[in-house]
């Protein structure tokens, strides 16, 4: 593979001649049977209120190229923010976006748009912080220099976390409600493209990008092929 040279623009967004655009669509799948794991205890008083997950409803995938970019890539110039909602409700205060994919190298800005304190830490591999009680109007920053997954909580309310997916790449895109993705300014070349969910087994799948068009790859990421005990 031999990318075109590359120009990069204030925002962080790398531009790139004859560069194209890889899009799909990711799902999530349930193991077979699990479905059929109703009735009986699971209805009774102790259990009826235990949550399950829904496969349908799961969001929050993030796809990339999973391979080492030509050049270090260069990280946004402006920070990227992760907030939390502006009212706490009977659910308790929420991070948003719950996962938020970024380039290594990145600034992260905390704002607490409530009127409590927040405690937001994180004791990962990649990336450990403690930003202490703060709240509105203060905001705290984080930068990542790692590539790994970063698990973000806060220490008052037990609600209250998130993932930064910090990447050693440009090229990726988290999906919308719908599962969509779209990777832009993708230069010609043959790719290894990952789709990643924090609780399911990621999957990798091969595609080749052209100059005269789109590349498509769709992934369904479930709990299959592990090694059994």
């Amino acid at each position: 593979m031999n990318p075109l040279p590359l120009l990069l623009v204030a925002s962080g967004v790398v531009l790139q001649s004859h560069a194209e655009t890889i899009t799909g669509i990711v799902r999530a799948q349930g193991k077979e049977g699990t479905e059929d794991a109703v009735g009986g205890k699971y209805d009774s008083r102790k259990f009826k209120f235990v949550e399950r997950i829904n496969y349908a409803e799961l969001r929050d995938f993030v796809v990339y190229i999973d391979e080492p970019p030509a050049q270090t890539p260069t990280p946004p110039a402006a920070p990227v923010q992760v907030i939390t909602t502006k009212k706490i409700t009977q659910k308790g205060a929420m991070f948003s976006p719950h996962v938020l994919p970024i380039v290594v190298g990145t600034t992260v800005e905390w704002p607490n748009n409530d009127e409590i304190f927040h405690n937001v830490f994180s004791i990962s591999d990649a990336k450990s912080f403690d930003l202490g009680l703060y709240k509105y109007p203060e905001v705290k920053r984080v930068t990542f220099d790692k590539v790994g997954r970063v698990d973000v909580f806060c220490s008052i309310h037990t609600a209250m976390n998130c993932v930064i997916l910090v990447l050693p790449t440009p090229y990726f895109a988290a999906t919308d409600d719908t599962g969509r993705y779209s990777i832009t300014n993708v230069p010609p070349g043959t790719y290894k493209v990952k789709a990643w969910h924090e609780r399911l087994p990621s999957q990798v799948k091969e595609i080749v990008v052209t100059e005269s068009g789109e590349a498509r790859a769709d992934f369904t990421l479930g709990i299959t092929n592990l090694p059994k005990y």
